[in-house]
């Protein structure tokens, strides 16, 4: 029991770490995503390095892990505001070729990232770009002018 209880609250406090860390380490996985990826490895890790090293212990931390994942993922869909405070809204960071500069300081994104990103979508300058998204997953989306 006290092993399923540290990992219900490893799975909550590891959760709002990385929301609170920022979208931009990791690039294509969103926050909740990456509870699962560190929780389950460190679980393995003090299971194997641990007092306790039985399969039993290691099993049912895994097995609470992934359901207070997939408790989570049926709470987000039911309550959609929770939903955008695990894994955050897309933000505008270039709109009509103005930076959003509070955004952009908030996020720490410089505007050479977004016109790395914009290379990408073969935006050569800035009067290329309409707007330019960081998207809830940590990538930047380009939506071009048009000519």
């Amino acid at each position: 029991m006290y092993t399923i209880i540290h990992a219900i609250l490893g799975y909550l406090f590891l959760l709002l770490t990385i929301r609170v860390l920022s979208r931009r380490p990791g690039g294509q996985l969103t926050p909740f995503e990456f509870v699962i990826v560190f929780l389950v490895g460190g679980v393995i890790i003090l299971s194997t390095t641990g007092n306790d090293r039985s399969e039993t212990n290691t099993v049912c931390a895994v097995l609470t892990i992934g359901l207070m994942h997939r408790s989570v993922s049926g709470l987000k869909q039911r309550f959609p505001k929770l939903g955008a405070w695990i894994d955050g809204t897309p933000l505008v960071l270039l709109k009509d070729g103005e930076w959003q500069e509070e955004v952009m300081k908030q996020m720490r994104i410089q505007d050479t990232d977004v016109m790395a990103a914009g290379r990408l979508k073969s935006a050569k300058s800035l009067s290329e770009i309409k707007y330019a998204v960081l998207e809830r997953n940590g990538g930047i989306s380009i939506i071009k002018a048009k000519k």
